[in-house]
Formats: C-alpha cells, sequence, structure tokens
C-alpha cells in the first residue's frame, strides 16, 4: 500500500528543507554575506518546525500560531537584533513556500488530490501564521526595553573604560556597579569587514558575544564590542562570583568557532574602577602583541607577554629599538628570514623549508641581517634584540594604521 502524501514528505523532509532554504536565500541575500550565515539557525528551524506541521497535518489537527512562534520567533527575533531588512526575510518566505509547493507537487498522485487540497490549505495557514510572528517579533525588538538596557550598557561600558562619571548610565542600564573588574579585551585577527554585508555580519557578532558573556557570567556583562574588537567588564563582585581563568580560555576558543576567524583575549583581572582606562589599553595592547608575534588565538594575561611588554614601552630606548630593523624594511625576505629564524630557533632546515630556500642560502641571508643591522641573529643574545625590534616595529605600524 502506497504511505500518505504526507509521509511521503516526512521520509524526504532533511533534502526538501535543504532546497527550500537555497531557494529562499537566492538572490534576496547580500552576496557578501558568510556562507553559513543563515544555515546554523534557519535549516534546523525549518527541520523541526516542518516536521512537526506534517505531523499535525497527517494527525488531522491544527497547528496553532501558537506553535509556529515557538520555532519561528526565536530566529525572527535574531533577525530583528541584526537588522536585516524586514522585506527582504518576506521575500524569503514566500520563495521557500513556493519551493515547499513545488516538492509536494511533485509527489502527488492524481487519486491524491483531495489530500493535497488538504495540506495545502494548511500550508497556506502556516505560511500566513510566520509572517504575522515574524512581522511581531520584528515589532517587539524595535520597542524592547532589553534592546534599550542593551544600548544603556555599551554606554556604561564606554563610560568607564574613558573614566567618565557612570552612575546615572549604570542605573539605565539596570546594572550594579562593581568596585573590581576583570578587563576583558577582544580583537578579531581579520582584515576590515567592507560591503552591503559588513554590518549585519557585525551584529550577529556583537549579539553572539553577548550572549556568550551573559552565559559565562551568570549577568548582564556591560561591553563596548563592535563586530571586530572592544573591552567587556566581568564584575569581581561576591554576588556574581568569580569567572576562572580557565573560562576565558573556552570562551575565545568559542567566539573563535563562532565566528570562523582567530579570536586573541587578553585578560587583567582585579582592576578597580578608577584604573580601568589604562587597565583597557593595556589589555588591547597585549592582544596587538599576541597577534603581531605570530601567537596562536586564546585568551593571554599580562604574564604571558611579560617581555614584550616591558620592550614596547614608551622611551627613547623603544625608539631607537625599532630603528635596528629598518635597514631589512627594503627587503622582505630578510625579514621573512628573520622570522622563520626567530621562530624556529636553531633549526635552519626546517626554517629553510618554511621559506622554500636552501639551508645554505637561508644561512647568508642571516649574515646579511647581521651586516644590515649590527645585530647577529645567531647570537641568542642578539637574537633576542632583534625578536624584540621587530615587535615595536609592527606594533608601531600597527597604530600608525589604525590611525
Amino acid at each position: 500500500m502506497r504511505p500518505a502524501l504526507t509521509a511521503r514528505m516526512l521520509a524526504r523532509w532533511p533534502q526538501i528543507s535543504e532546497r527550500m532554504l537555497a531557494e529562499g536565500l537566492g538572490a534576496t541575500t547580500p552576496a557578501d554575506l558568510p556562507a553559513d550565515h543563515f544555515t546554523a539557525e534557519v535549516l534546523p528551524t525549518f527541520l523541526t518546525c516542518g516536521r512537526a506541521v506534517l505531523e499535525a497535518i497527517a494527525a488531522g489537527r491544527d497547528f496553532s500560531q501558537a506553535e509556529v512562534a515557538v520555532f519561528v520567533g526565536p530566529v525572527a527575533e535574531r533577525h530583528a537584533e541584526d537588522r536585516l531588512p524586514l522585506r527582504m526575510l518576506i521575500a524569503a518566505i514566500h520563495a521557500s513556500a513556493k519551493s515547499l509547493l513545488a516538492e509536494a507537487s511533485a509527489l502527488v498522485e492524481p487519486d491524491e488530490m483531495d489530500e493535497f487540497l488538504v495540506a495545502f490549505g494548511r500550508l497556506l495557514d502556516l505560511l500566513r501564521d510566520i509572517n504575522l510572528t515574524v512581522v511581531e517579533a520584528y515589532t517587539e525588538v524595535e520597542r524592547s526595553i532589553y534592546h534599550a538596557e542593551r544600548e544603556a550598557r555599551r554606554e556604561l561600558c564606554s563610560a568607564l573604560v574613558r573614566g567618565l562619571p557612570a552612575e546615572e548610565l549604570a542605573a539605565r542600564a539596570d546594572t550594579i556597579l562593581a568596585d573590581h573588574y576583570t578587563v576583558l579585551a577582544i580583537h578579531l585577527n581579520e582584515p576590515l569587514l567592507t560591503g552591503s554585508a559588513a554590518n549585519l555580519v557585525a551584529r550577529r557578532r556583537i549579539r553572539v558575544l553577548q550572549h556568550a558573556l551573559d552565559d559565562l557570567t551568570g549577568t548582564t556583562t556591560p561591553a563596548t564590542f563592535d563586530g571586530k574588537s572592544g573591552i567587556a567588564l566581568v564584575s569581581d563582585s561576591s554576588e556574581t562570583g568569580t569567572v576562572e581563568a580557565q573560562q576565558f580560555d573556552r570562551l575565545a576558543a568559542r567566539l573563535s568557532e563562532q565566528f570562523g576567524v582567530t579570536v586573541y583575549l587578553a585578560e587583567l583581572p582585579g582592576i578597580s574602577r578608577a584604573d580601568i582606562p589604562a587597565a583597557a589599553e593595556d589589555a588591547i595592547e597585549l592582544t596587538e602583541l599576541a597577534r603581531l608575534r605570530g601567537r596562536p588565538g586564546g585568551c593571554y594575561r599580562l604574564d604571558d607577554l611579560l617581555l614584550e611588554y616591558q620592550l614596547t614601552r614608551p622611551g627613547p630606548a623603544r625608539a631607537r629599538l625599532a630603528q635596528r630593523v629598518i635597514p631589512l624594511l627594503a627587503s622582505p625576505h630578510l625579514l621573512d628570514a628573520l622570522e622563520a629564524h626567530l621562530h624556529y630557533g636553531a633549526d635552519r632546515k626546517t626554517a629553510s623549508r618554511r621559506l622554500h630556500v636552501h639551508p645554505n642560502t637561508f644561512t647568508y641571508r642571516l649574515h646579511r641581517i647581521a651586516e644590515l643591522t649590527g645585530l647577529d641573529p645567531t647570537v641568542p643574545r642578539e637574537s633576542r634584540m632583534l625578536a624584540a625590534a621587530l615587535t615595536v616595529h609592527r606594533l608601531d605600524s600597527s597604530r600608525r594604521a589604525v590611525d
């Protein structure tokens, strides 16, 4: 006996859902969005909601708007927070609905038209309820008190980082000021995003980071993250408890996975409110030092970068140190050789393989570095001096690029 139409659709539902998503996205979304921007959230909703609807149709019962809202509401809310245009989302929903109708039409047999018409009517009801849920979610987000509080928390963090009065902002943000904070700098190692999707990606990252911080601390955490870099202030008060250092390591790994880029964090604990501005600058510098020294993504503390940090303090010695690598700037192959030597140390075979040159060529380049700088990279003390000089030069170059 042939299975019912709804049963045949359920059997093929994963494949149908993927095609619905592809048709829904189509040409309605910005071309420069990451490929998985919608897949991670929308496809699971298609799978679970669609399956529940088909099972309800098969059982001959209505699928209420309240049930639709359980599946669709959270996704619509996140799209609204990302400021995805409502017009674009409605167009995508209708394109997906047309795809579903085409899939059902391809499966239906001539003697199943009555069953098909019943299912078609239920799916029209579903489309209506999805649209209503999406519009209501967008309306709610636009007037949401939560949205206002979130912006107030951002302003609060900005004020604390700049050393400005914060009591009134704390009241607006419904946040109790702590005497001490862990200052957490966040930096994503990627080029500056451009194009029509840049703001959407940034807003999504802001939302993801805020949720991750709130999950970690069990409270609302003020942050100034803009989608690429920023500062978060984690309260050290006894009411919220202390976040263990390992949890920041896990946070860095979680963000790297979710954002698809290398994430650097820098943690400075036990900072008084008065010292937050200076600590924020130090934390930002630690993320820059970790990145410029080629360290892997993760959470760094001052002890992890003590030498680099101290050698890059402002002063005449720093300026003279940076000048030591200036003779190499016109010869990128010498800079590459210096980096490889600093990374692999005495292992010249590995370093030369990394540069795809013969070991003798690599040795010659080290000699040229010694001639041009007056510092021999094969001498441990002078090699450390060159490493520090390279770090200072790159830190200065990075800051000039930002300015």
